[in-house]
């Protein structure tokens, strides 16, 4: 099982410490005291964070990736948020809120990928189940580069339930399906918006597409892994 305690890498453990987020230790992997490795060590001490010197062997066997770039991060658990929370912060931005659900991303590579896209389109917050789907943990981090400690997730118990709520929010519930006519790119995304983005590789059964406004099509090549991130790049019109 992977720990969802920690952060590895050097962009991910950076964008951490800007972040102001709690940080329990740095550990760094001795006689690494050159480039972004000095940055993060000035950094940890300007905040009053504690660094330790272990060598790569104990890095090695306290990481839950294959490249922890000589440093890992001890935080405390990851701190989800409600969904309500991610309207408030919409609101408090003066914006519509935009919304991203996603529906049993099991690969924490994907859903890593995914949150750093939704970042970078200026995404209020991403909706994740709680069963039968990654959760944030270092490996989520690492490929967010960091993104996770600036993302609203709310993890919930029942996505159509979420879905239900938002609808009576004012929320426009968008999907997207292979058999629907309207492309990605012809779709008006200016209201308060949740996009639904479904399992990889398999055809979105939870769901229940009555709740939907609206479907949208997105590319059919589903050989790529990242094919979710690409997906949600093309409907936030990054």
């Amino acid at each position: 099982m992977e720990n969802e305690n920690q952060v590895e890498g050097r962009n991910a453990v950076l964008e951490l410490i800007e972040s102001n987020k709690d940080i329990n230790k740095i550990f760094i992997q001795s006689g690494e005291k050159h480039g972004s490795i000095m940055k993060i060590i000035a950094k940890a001490k300007a905040k009053g964070i504690v660094t330790v010197e272990v060598q790569k062997r104990k890095l090695d066997e306290m990481a839950t990736s294959n490249n922890h770039q000589g440093v890992i991060a001890i935080v405390p658990p990851f701190e989800y948020v409600e969904v309500d929370d991610i309207l408030d912060y919409a609101k408090s931005k003066g914006e519509e809120p935009f919304i991203l659900i996603l529906d049993g991303i099991e690969d924490p590579h994907n859903l890593g990928s995914i949150i750093r896209t939704a970042e970078t389109a200026g995404m209020h917050g991403v909706v994740i189940p709680k069963r039968r789907a990654a959760a944030v943990n270092a490996t989520v981090s690492k490929t967010s580069a960091g993104a996770v400690e600036y993302m609203k997730i709310a993890r919930v118990n029942n996505i159509n339930e979420t879905i239900n709520d938002l609808k009576e929010n004012g929320i426009w519930i968008c999907g997207t399906d292979m058999d629907t006519e309207t492309m990605y790119y012809n779709q008006d995304y200016t209201m308060p918006i949740a996009i639904v983005i479904g399992n990889e590789g398999k055809r979105n059964e939870q769901i229940n597409k009555r709740k939907l406004r609206f479907l949208c099509k997105n590319s059919n090549d589903r050989k790529d892994k990242l094919i979710k991130c690409i997906c949600i790049s093309r409907n936030c019109h990054i």
